[in-house]
């Protein structure tokens, strides 16, 4: 008879909006979160490069099923270009490879903006994870290989000059789609003025549908995190235990269904509840049901319970949530 493997961590579940500091990697940061959740299961929605701050909404347990519904979400970002050198990397930490000494002014710079805005086609950066022929391109960049990587389509909704500080450096805001580089943007910009530029400064602020007020700052996070018990206390595992100690904690987390909001949402009764649960169709009832859905969400008082389409009024699920 073969032995389960008991879970390490609590099944919590919910995302955390955790507001990334500079020079910690996403994948450092979910490990953090994880640990100091006593999580079972985490990952993140978007990856923030370690020289940038700000926005990485981190799910926990139950909350990793709705990651791609994030990740697909409108971005914004406030970002510094510096003019005058180009480097290898977009941004800070690149090697400069060419320069100039023209400097744009205020006007030029805002004549630029609309080329940026709608669906474009931009460059990723070389040193990025977009895989070339299996491998990242950030790897064959490091290892000396030049790659031509192709555009592609992005989306840019708003792109605004929002500070231009002095003649070397200028802030602007962007609110884009998936999938863009606001690398690529700093670089393109400088070449399209004749100036060159890198970012110098990258902060993201919005990840639809969550915005700067669910920020989570990890000072945040450390204070509430609940101290080691004493050998007298001893460590109490069970999970009613661990919920107490770790209920300040569990306050910073927004619900998983909040990831969801995009779609449409239908209460079900009980019995019904039960029928999803179990992975069966249900009939959706009443005036305001939706006969026709390709993606919609079921709740049963009030807290998500799974994922899928609705044909002739019937609720077929593909995703069940437990918690």
């Amino acid at each position: 008879m073969t032995r389960q493997r008991k879970k390490k961590g609590r099944p919590v579940s919910g995302w955390l909006i955790f507001d990334k500091p500079k020079g910690m990697g996403s994948t450092e940061a979910v490990s953090k979160i994880k640990w100091l959740f006593k999580a079972e299961k985490a990952g993140h929605a978007g990856t923030l490069d370690p020289l940038a701050s700000g926005m990485l909404p981190i799910a926990l347990g139950e909350a990793t099923k709705t990651v791609p519904y994030v990740m697909d979400g409108t971005k914004i970002y406030r970002f510094t270009v510096t003019w005058g050198a180009e480097r290898s990397t977009d941004d800070l930490e690149g090697e400069v490879t060419v320069t100039s000494d023209s400097r744009p002014d205020e006007a030029s710079i805002k004549a630029l903006l609309p080329k940026y805005i709608g669906v474009i086609q931009q460059t990723p950066p070389k040193f990025s994870a977009i895989k070339i022929a299996g491998e990242r391109a950030y790897d064959l960049a490091r290892s000396g290989e030049d790659v031509e990587i192709p555009s592609r389509e992005v989306e840019i909704d708003r792109l605004e000059l929002i500070e231009q500080a002095d003649a070397a450096t200028a802030i602007f805001e962007v609110e884009c789609g998936k999938g863009t580089y606001v690398r690529s943007l700093a670089r393109d910009m400088g070449r399209d003025l004749g100036c060159y530029g890198h970012i110098s400064d990258l902060r993201r602020i919005e990840v639809a549908p969550f915005n700067e007020s669910d920020f989570v700052t990890l000072a945040e996070l450390e204070a509430a995190h609940p101290p080691v018990p004493t050998e007298e206390e001893g460590e109490d595992r069970s999970y009613e235990r661990l919920a107490e100690r770790f209920s300040v904690m569990d306050a910073f987390l927004i619900d998983t269904g909040a990831a969801l909001e995009s779609l449409p949402q239908v209460a079900v009764s009980d019995d019904q509840a039960h029928r999803i649960r179990m992975g069966n169709p249900v009939i959706l009832r009443g005036r305001d049901a939706p006969v026709e859905a390709d993606e919609a969400c079921v709740t049963a008082k009030g807290k998500l319970l799974a994922i899928g389409f609705i044909e002739k009024g019937q609720f077929q699920p593909k995703r069940v949530f437990t918690a």
